[in-house]
């Protein structure tokens, strides 16, 4: 049995999915393959440990060890199951019955650690020493299809869970539960309820469907028992076809050559051509850097009150080293995307005074081609139109070859902030 076809089948199984999948490669090159006859035993009861057996073939059949032969428990192992995983007394506790030909692989005992990790997206690294972003988009796997994530003290939150966070950590949930060359190539999501930044977030996947090359993943986010946020994703497995670009990426400056916003938020405060109350509300604002690099093309003297085209372009890239795990940057892309997005249907509209709300309503991405979003990447963002109390951007994000990586929608509400209502004084 060659490498690939192994590599294959771990990632077919539910308790690996949540893996790095530098683990999973490690795991494939340390199986040792095991063949059963019909009746044969695999394990007996009392055995000593020797490892995690997978089934890659056949059915097994589970022996409790009650005395009582009419009392006594049976239960049949199909392929992708386990056992001899988290056993504490270094002894198996039954015995288990080949029921056919049975086929198993097994992780000798002493790699089983390679089954615990504390990071879902390196196997080789602490939680707490990866990149901002990457710790962002860490979860908590608490069982099978279930994953709980956090806001951390120094991530973007705008009074309430920003929808970045929710989109980047409900894909991050749903790409560990298929095999892990099958990477998202599209994604719909939908805005339900505010998010509390001060509780966490149980994600709760549902697997739709598997099938060869493609599956189909649908996420609810919950919170106080109510779901705030769902995620649908399509995942497919990388292979060869037709492939043309007509989108052609614009000219823009180089990303190096640009200001980034910590260097523009500077340069504002001491700007003599903006008014003086705006630098003044600038340099008093609580200013918490972002886990992602902005730098925007067309730096300007504009506000958030100047009335400007709908219309933006800017390179973005995470702040550090991320893993080399392609569903990870993914995850990463669909954070970033939030971050300046829908507000440019606002643009048209800006004036002096004026103090809006925006809340998005759902947001589409479809992935064309690998990338790497500790790299620059160009986001072209164009608002089409604005009716009623919606806003609807589009956007395309190009590497800096001038591939089209990415296409993007979202709509968003879009209101004028009501003045507070007077209080009333009584004239008595």
């Amino acid at each position: 049995m060659n490498t690939e076809s192994v590599v294959e089948f771990l990632g077919n199984v539910p308790l690996l999915q949540k893996l790095p999948s530098s683990s999973l490669k490690k795991i494939a090159q340390l199986i040792v393959l095991k063949r059963y006859g019909e009746g044969e035993y695999v394990i007996r009861e009392e055995q000593a440990w020797d490892g995690c057996y997978f089934i890659f073939s056949g059915e097994a059949q589970v022996s409790g060890p009650d005395d009582d032969e009419e009392n006594r428990s049976e239960f049949l192992l199909k392929q992708y199951d386990y056992f001899g995983l988290g056993i504490s007394a270094l002894v198996h506790s039954a015995d288990i019955i080949a029921t056919s030909q049975l086929t198993c692989l097994v992780l000798p005992r002493d790699h089983c650690h390679l089954l615990q990790t504390n990071s879902i997206w390196r196997s080789d690294q602490e939680v707490d020493k990866c990149c901002l972003v990457e710790r962002i988009l860490h979860l908590d796997p608490l069982e099978q299809n279930i994953f709980r994530g956090i806001t951390l003290p120094d991530a973007p939150k705008f009074g309430k869970v920003f929808g970045g966070q929710f989109m980047g950590q409900a894909l991050a949930a749903a790409s560990k539960t298929v095999d892990f060359r099958k990477i998202v190539h599209s994604l719909h999501s939908y805005f339900l309820l505010v998010g509390d930044i001060d509780i966490p977030i149980i994600y709760q996947v549902h697997r739709i469907r598997d099938g060869n090359n493609f599956a189909t993943r649908r996420v609810d986010a919950i919170q106080k028992g109510n779901i705030v946020f769902i995620l649908m994703a399509s995942f497919q497995k990388e292979q060869p076809g037709f492939d043309h670009q007509e989108s052609t990426m614009p000219s823009a400056p180089d990303p190096d050559t640009l200001l980034s916003l910590e260097e523009l938020r500077e340069r504002r405060i001491t700007d003599p051509h903006l008014p003086r109350s705006y630098r003044n509300k600038v340099a008093t604002a609580n200013f918490v850097p972002w886990p992602i690099e902005i730098r925007f093309c067309e730096p300007s003297n504009s506000t958030n009150q100047t009335k400007s085209p709908p219309r933006l372009r800017y390179w973005f890239r995470a702040k550090g080293k991320l893993s080399d795990d392609q569903a990870l940057h993914r995850c990463v892309v669909a954070f970033a995307s939030d971050l300046i997005f829908a507000s440019i249907s606002l643009n048209p509209h800006r004036r002096r005074g004026l103090r809006s709300a925006a809340l998005s309503l759902d947001h589409a991405m479809w992935f064309h081609r690998p990338l790497r979003a500790d790299d620059w990447l160009l986001f072209v963002i164009v608002s089409p139109t604005a009716h009623m109390t919606r806003g609807f951007v589009t956007g395309e994000m190009f590497n800096r070859k001038g591939e089209l990586v990415v296409s993007l929608t979202q709509e968003a509400l879009l209101r004028e902030a009501r003045p507070p209502n007077p209080s009333v004084t009584s004239k008595l």
